[in-house]
Formats: structure tokens, sequence, C-alpha cells
């Protein structure tokens, strides 16, 4: 009933995890892992996976075509070789919990979804993670909202390219990778697609279904989330000034609090009280958003660095999408400019 499509591209210490996870599903008839030019151990794991479990066929690329980005040109090469009804595109650092495709399966009947979209459970093992990884989904749900996806009279479109399952002749019909070739952001090109052709979406972030540790070192979290966190965030000028606005906000009240406290020193001493209420406010705030995204409270003690980190993060997305071109796993494309 379903063919699962894996891109790797050197996944040495995760590929196994996740074609095993994803092989152990009995809905998944056929997992093929397209290895996109590894010059790890990539190559030689998935030859031993192939070999004890017969359900896993590798698949190898060739030279990238012009204006194709890597990981849409391997998982199309996966997808014109898949025969399920459903087309399961899920990455290579993920962990597939049993009975996974099973809920996707049902979730796309109960919603009468073509495509299924879930947003994994982040492991997170360094400083770094905690910091920045919670703080940006929290962003994002600020901006994405799983009920206006969902609502097909809206026309707000996403998906996680983590796990996306979508039916076959669906996928077909509007193109498949094929029309978002040189998209950074594929999973929500591809999402706008869908919907746009008249068909529903059921996106969500449950528990217990689908987990991932996106980034092993802070080298690559830096990387990966500067290459999307700008067109993430709707992709517009703006949007920077919008999105740093508290620390502006903060930058101007010391200023001015400097000014009073060296001026009017009557005034000055309301400064501290006002100013820790703001701060205090401000960490309330995101206690709430890391509750509602289901992250533990205890992890409000990243606040400070997550808001830094995030900041510069978008500023350096902003500056690399806005001048031409990003870089990722060694590759460098081109990005339309604003």
């Amino acid at each position: 009933m379903v063919s699962a499509i894996i891109p790797a591209r050197n996944e040495e210490a995760s590929i196994a995890r996740a074609v095993e996870s994803v092989a152990a599903q009995a809905e998944v008839g056929a997992v093929i892992v397209v290895d996109d030019q590894s010059t790890d151990r990539t190559s030689a794991i998935l030859a031993d996976l192939a070999a004890r479990i017969p359900k896993v066929k590798v698949l190898t690329t060739g030279q990238l075509p012009d204006g194709w980005v890597g990981k849409n040109y391997a998982v199309s090469v996966g997808a014109a070789a898949a025969q399920g009804d459903w087309l399961l595109f899920t990455d290579a650092d993920t962990y597939h919990y049993p009975g996974s495709t099973r809920r996707a399966l049902a979730d796309a009947v109960d919603h009468d979804a073509a495509l299924v979209s879930y947003s994994p459970e982040q492991e997170m093992e360094t400083f770094w993670e905690r910091g920045l990884i919670p703080y940006v989904y929290c962003r994002l749900a600020a901006k994405f909202s799983f009920a206006r996806v969902n609502d097909p009279e809206q026309p707000d479109a996403a998906a996680n390219g983590q796990y996306l399952m979508i039916l076959r002749d669906v996928y077909r019909s509007v193109g498949g990778h094929a029309s978002v070739a040189g998209e950074v952001l594929e999973d929500v090109a591809l999402a706008r697609r869908v919907k746009e052709a008249g068909y529903r979406i059921y996106f969500t972030a449950p528990i217990g279904v689908v987990r991932t540790r996106m980034y092993r070192s802070f080298r690559a979290m830096w990387e990966g989330w500067t290459k999307n966190l700008y067109p993430l965030m709707g992709g517009k000028p703006g949007v920077v000034v919008g999105e740093i606005s508290a620390w502006l906000a903060a930058a101007v009240f010391i200023v001015v609090g400097g000014y009073v406290a060296l001026n009017y020193r009557a005034s000055a001493s309301m400064l501290p009280a006002v100013f820790l209420a703001i701060v205090a406010g401000a960490h309330l705030r995101y206690a709430v958003d890391l509750y509602r995204n289901l992250y533990p409270i205890s992890y409000i003690k990243y606040y400070g660095p997550g808001v830094c980190l995030y900041s510069a993060a978008l500023i350096a997305s902003w500056w690399k999408n806005t001048r031409g071109t990003v870089v990722w796993k060694g590759r460098a494309y081109p990005v339309r400019t604003q």
C-alpha cells in the first residue's frame, strides 16, 4: 500500500535507524533509499541493509541536473521507481514508531486527505539544539496554523518533508517534485500545489509517531537553519525586523533608561522594576509557547540563548537568501532574491 522514499547524502550516523524503523511498518511494501553521491559509509551501510531486509531497495543518483535541489532530485528518482498507492517521503535522520504508517493512513481516511504530513518530535542533546530548535518551532507554530492549513476553505498550505505521505496519483497529477525542482522549501511548495489543485491536506504534530535528531553538530544546525529560516518565515525583508522587534525594543529601553538614569535620578529608581517585569513577561509567554508545542517547560531556561541564536540565524538566513546562494551538504544553490 505504501512505498517509502528516503534520500540519503552522507547519513552514516542515522540511516540504519531510519531504514529499519520504516521497514518494520507492515503497511510499507517497499523502502526505496536513494543514495545521493555519499562519500562516507552510507553506501556500505545501505548495502548491508538491502542484503538483510528484502523490502529495501537502494538506488543512486547521477550528476545533479541544472535547476534541481539535491534532495528534490533524489526523491524524484525514488518516486519514479515506487509502485505503492501512497508515497511516504521521509528523511534519513528520522525514527518511525511502531504503527506510525497505520496512523497516517487512518488520518488520511478520517480527514479525507490526499496529503498527510507530521512535524516530528525533536531529539535534542546539546545546549545549542535546546536553545534554538524549540524557539524556532514555537515561532513557526505562530505563523503556520494547523487549523488553517487543514481547512480546505483557507489558502494556507504547509507540510514537513521529514514526514510527508501523499497519494501517488495526486503526486503525479500536480507534477511531483519536478514541479518544485529548485525550491529549497520543497515540502511547503508541494503542499501548496496539492491544495491549489483542490485536494485536502492534513498536517499536525503528534506524539509517539515519528521523531528526529535534525542536526548532530552546531555547524550543521547553523547551515540548515540559515538556509531555511528566512523563507520559512515568509521570505520578506520586513519579517526580519518584525521577528527581532523584541530585541530592538529592549535596546531602545536600555538607551532611554540610561538617559533617564543620568538625568532624572528620581525616575530612574523605577527602571529596574520595569525591566524585570518585561523580562519576566517574555519568559512567561515563552513558557506558554513551550507548553502549547509540547516541549518541556524546563526549556524556559534556554529562552535568552534561544532568542539570540534565532535572531542571528534569521539575519544570516536573510543575508544568504537575498544574496543569491545558499549552501547545503556541500552544494551551493541559487535562490530567488527579493
